[in-house]
């Protein structure tokens, strides 16, 4: 292999990468943020169904 070459593909690779990886990191988070949402919802409901229940 031409040094050429390997140095084209040193200087390619991360700018490949980098755009995919923000695009992962950011599609990640999303998914936490929205399960951590739910949960948080699905406790609330919970306790409310708890004091409701208990005030009958």
């Amino acid at each position: 292999m031409e040094w050429q070459f390997v140095v084209a593909l040193v200087v390619a690779i991360p700018i490949i990468l980098l755009p995919v990886a923000l695009v992962w990191y950011l599609n990640i988070g999303g998914i936490y943020a929205a399960v951590r949402e739910a949960r948080q919802k699905r406790a609330l409901r919970q306790e409310e169904m708890k004091e409701a229940g208990s005030k009958q």
